[in-house]
């Protein structure tokens, strides 16, 4: 995947001149610096390559497991995992960040196999296992993936023969609700089968995952064709993929649909992993990619009908990545509702435009849309974060029900569980 490939690029080679090991003179059996104006390399043991460090005038230089490390000496005081520091029981930071001493240096340091022990001036000693630090470090986050994924198209979606999961197990068993959560996590979407199609029991179905953000649409809403929002969704009309609240500041994490009654024709609902579109453009056009990622848009919905009114607007680029390994988080795709340019200069304006072309091409590639045709009984999850979902035109009567939920609460849903969300 993409955000795998990025960082293995941001890997620091580790190829370090060898050194003997500084021995206090005091102390000489033990592995103890006194920090020194010139710096030199240490290792827990002469013959040993597997950790080896170095004091700096403002950090500790570390290489462990494969990975150099650089740490300031506040954040390595402010990290401190003593009980006078850091309360266990609650997982929260006692010490208070703004009364260390920005200038604050080690006055001694010493390494053993699995251990870093640090003495500050006052002495209060720190200790980090070497693990710890190798997942804490920036340089270890670089090369981790918050969130891993599957990415996919409509191909390789259906010869992954993703299973749905029964409606009983799903409620019922830690098992059939951690199958799901893997599959959503994986995927983007994940489906529930033999549910009893009421709005009542879609939303016992919600809450078993995560509390149901209200919105302005309401907390479970029915949806039909009656045109009584000002949305080209409550109409018989085709929409073409995006995702949903774009004009929300936080746009609403996962979407739940379950297809109540439908007496016609048409009505299938598509669905497209836009991180497979991402990507694409990533290995075409890396430059529109970073483009798409850095420009700020406005998104806006404005709706006067019937008792209903409503202004709002959301502010974010189109893909949103954490900046300290380039990977995608959120896409933020909707036509419909993207509103004036205005946050754009217009020698930037024509180059968004083409980046925009770029990933719209490859959101509209046919092999790239996976079609479900939704029944009573079989509802769907979709991670409006990163999955566009549209419809085709349909006739007849046709009513879901639905909500959305809140995504932090369904992440932690997938921890709770043992997953990695």
């Amino acid at each position: 995947m993409w955000c795998r490939r990025l960082a293995c690029l941001f890997k620091v080679p580790c190829q370090l001149s060898g050194s003997t090991r500084h021995r206090s003179p005091w102390l000489p059996h033990d592995r103890r610096t006194v920090l020194t104006a010139a710096a030199r390399w240490h290792h827990t043991a002469p013959e040993s390559l597997k950790c080896a460090w170095q004091l700096h005038g403002d950090h500790l230089e570390l290489r462990y497991a494969n990975t150099l490390m650089r740490f300031d000496f506040v954040w390595l005081r402010d990290h401190c995992r003593s009980a006078s520091c850091y309360n266990a029981k609650t997982n929260q930071r006692s010490l208070d960040t703004a009364s260390v001493d920005l200038g604050i240096k080690p006055k001694a340091v010493r390494v053993d196999e699995t251990t870093l022990f640090l003495t500050w001036p006052d002495g209060h000693v720190t200790r980090y296992g070497l693990e710890w630090l190798v997942k804490n470090s920036y340089e270890g986050q670089k090369q981790q993936v918050m969130h891993p994924r599957i990415l996919w198209n409509a191909e390789i979606y259906r010869q992954a023969q993703v299973p749905s999961v029964d409606c009983r197990s799903f409620l019922e068993t830690d098992e059939g609700l951690k199958e799901f959560l893997q599959n959503f996590l994986l995927y983007g979407i994940a489906f529930v089968e033999n549910v009893t199609p009421t709005k009542e029991d879609t939303e016992i179905l919600a809450e078993r995952i995560s509390l149901i953000r209200e919105t302005i649409y309401g907390r479970m809403w029915y949806f039909t064709s009656d045109f009584s929002r000002g949305d080209t969704a409550y109409t018989k009309l085709a929409l073409d993929r995006h995702t949903d609240t774009t004009y929300f500041q936080e746009p609403c994490g996962i979407q739940v649909f379950h297809c109540l009654k439908h007496e016609g024709t048409g009505g299938r609902t598509l669905l497209v992993d836009g991180f497979y579109a991402a990507e694409q453009v990533l290995r075409q056009a890396p430059d529109q990619f970073e483009l798409l990622s850095k420009v700020p848009l406005k998104h806006e919905y404005v709706e006067n009908v019937g008792d209903c009114h409503n202004h709002m607007i959301g502010v974010g680029p189109v893909l949103n990545v954490y900046p300290w390994n380039n990977e995608l988080y959120l896409i933020r795709y909707n036509n419909y509702d993207r509103a004036v340019i205005n946050t754009v200069p217009y020698d930037v304006v024509h180059r968004w435009y083409t980046a925009h072309r770029t990933l719209t091409a490859e959101l509209r590639r046919p092999e790239n849309e996976l079609w479900v045709k939704l029944k009573p009984g079989k509802a769907l999850f979709i991670d409006n974060w990163r999955v566009l979902h549209g419809r085709e035109a349909f006739t007849g009567y046709r009513q879901l029900c639905g909500c959305y939920l809140t995504r932090d609460d369904v992440l932690n849903t997938a921890r709770l569980l043992g997953l990695q969300a």
